[in-house]
């Protein structure tokens, strides 16, 4: 046994089963280990940032880590856009970095770099296994790390000569760390402020916005207290049958103007909202002028047992209010939009369909259309760095084969990481891909006139706007393998949505609108 084995080995033992990988040279040890064994499923992904993008969607739906291969630090680096969202996710994720050989960093050669330093943003933990016998060891140890709680990327650095090199054939299990109740002292002081308030919310992030949680909150919204969630979630049930509380507004004016009146922010499982952006005149945290703010549950503890313990304290009713079922009985017609692609979604879609979306200006369309649909999951761009959505679809589907994945996104998202259309081909994944082609930065345009600086000209103009010549998807999409179809019509979205939903496999379907 060598270093790879030991590492590939240990992963396994460890539960962690599915590595999306886009190796070279450094890496070949590992990609050799991989015959030896068959529990580890790889997955190639022809761009770093389809990788890390798949691992995050992998973690946040299995609730444990993937691996990625990435090829020494350039390797890593063209996959840190979708590490900084699985970082905002927080998503167990151990990426495995080659590296040149321990002896061979002395003379820099053209691929050498800094690879501590490039991680370490996106890292809660990294550390270099420098001697093939501790491989093993140090494995668990990034497994275990990247649990947190509350969990993220961890960054292992495997130089060539370890992965080569014998190792001992002893796995080492790690210990899985458990999240912490909240301190009593916090829940009496979020109850004791609450009976006091007169217009108190509370706001939910991470853990507390999982199905656990919501059916907590759900007692307090019918407590009387204003329940939101943080605008961009990792992973959410929505529809029929649960409790959705409200969404705190994109643009920080908005959601200034909604919570007037507010004197209370209870936080669980999240921090203080602030603005995306910054504004010329425009304030930065979006909390009321003269409300008071406290925590029920930091990020790492476990908001269900707090969440319930603030409900019984209040003495809140046993349950609250969940979304009755509502499908729109006739189809959308006519002009194709957003709104109408909501409503073919929420026709079709199946029950526990997995939403991953990256539809930036036409999302609100979707969610509108789908907020009483048939139970389903969304998982949403928790960083802000656009291309999530293909990739993020791959790791979920990877991660339950069993249910559909519907992966929504703007055209120019969806060329971030367009390699993605060749994985769900080559693996077959039952991925349903829509596109919403307006061939053109519209956030661009409406945040360049929010930031002060105008219309834009000609000049500007070249930046902001996709066309000249428009991507062809459909052509795209099946030279990448997937079949495809563009529709221009409410009843040509219709048709080709219902026969996706009504096949296997993965498919692209191009909404000009």
């Amino acid at each position: 046994m060598n270093g790879a084995d030991a590492l590939i080995s240990t992963l396994v033992a460890n539960d962690v089963t599915a590595c999306f990988a886009n190796p070279g040279t450094s890496e070949m040890q590992f990609v050799a280990a991989l015959d030896g064994v068959p529990a580890m499923r790889p997955v190639l992904c022809q761009f770093e940032g389809v990788a890390t993008g798949a691992a995050d969607g992998y973690g946040r739906i299995a609730d444990k880590p993937a691996c990625t291969l990435l090829h020494l630090g350039p390797g890593y680096g063209n996959g840190v856009a979708n590490l900084h969202n699985a970082r905002r996710a927080y998503t167990p994720i151990v990426n495995v970095i080659g590296d040149h050989a321990t002896y061979h960093r002395q003379y820099d050669a053209p691929l050498n770099s800094d690879i501590a330093t490039l991680v370490k943003p996106n890292s809660i933990w990294t550390r270099s296994a420098d001697r093939p016998d501790e491989v093993a060891s140090v494995t668990a140890e990034a497994v275990a790390a990247s649990y947190g709680p509350p969990g993220g990327p961890v960054s292992l650095i495997l130089p060539a000569d370890s992965a080569w090199l014998p190792a001992s054939g002893d796995v080492v299990l790690a210990q899985k760390p458990v999240r912490p109740a909240p301190a009593a002292a916090a829940v009496e002081a979020a109850a004791k402020a609450i009976k006091a308030a007169r217009n108190p919310v509370v706001l939910l992030g991470g853990q507390a916005c999982r199905a656990e949680a919501l059916a907590q909150a759900a007692r307090l919204q019918a407590a009387g207290v204003t329940v939101y969630t943080d605008t961009f979630v990792a992973r959410q049930p929505k529809g029929a049958g649960g409790f959705t509380p409200k969404k705190m507004q994109y643009f920080g004016e908005m959601a200034l103007a909604e919570l007037e009146g507010v004197d209370l922010m209870v936080f669980a499982g999240t921090t203080m909202p602030v603005a995306f952006f910054a504004y010329p005149n425009r304030p930065s945290v979006l909390v009321p002028e003269g409300c008071a703010t406290l925590t029920l549950s930091e990020r790492a503890e476990d908001s269900v047992v707090g969440l319930a313990a603030l409900a019984d304290a209040l003495g809140a009713p046993k349950t609250g209010p969940t979304t009755s079922l509502a499908i729109p009985d006739a189809a959308p017609t006519g002009k194709l939009t957003a709104y109408a692609v909501g409503a073919s979604i929420a026709r079709h879609m199946p029950d526990h369909t997995i939403l991953c979306d990256d539809a930036v200006t036409s999302g609100a369309g979707v969610s509108a259309g789908t907020a009483a649909a048939r139970p389903h999951e969304a998982l949403a761009l928790t960083g802000g760095a656009i291309g999530i959505g293909l990739p993020l679809a791959i790791g979920a589907a990877v991660a339950a084969p069993d249910r559909k994945v519907l992966s929504l996104n703007g055209d120019g998202a969806a060329m971030y990481t367009i390699q993605s259309l060749w994985t769900m081909a080559r693996e077959n994944l039952d991925i349903t891909v829509v596109i919403f082609a307006n061939y053109t930065y519209r956030i661009l345009n409406v945040e360049m006139e929010r930031t002060g600086a105008g219309k834009a000209g000609p000049s500007a103009k070249q930046l902001l706007d996709l066309g000249g010549p428009n991507i062809d998807f459909v052509a795209v999409a099946k030279g990448l393998g997937l079949p495809a179809v563009s529709c221009a019509s409410a009843e040509e979205f219709e048709t080709a949505f219902a026969g996706a939903m009504g096949q296997r496999g993965p498919m692209l379907i191009e909404a000009k609108i």
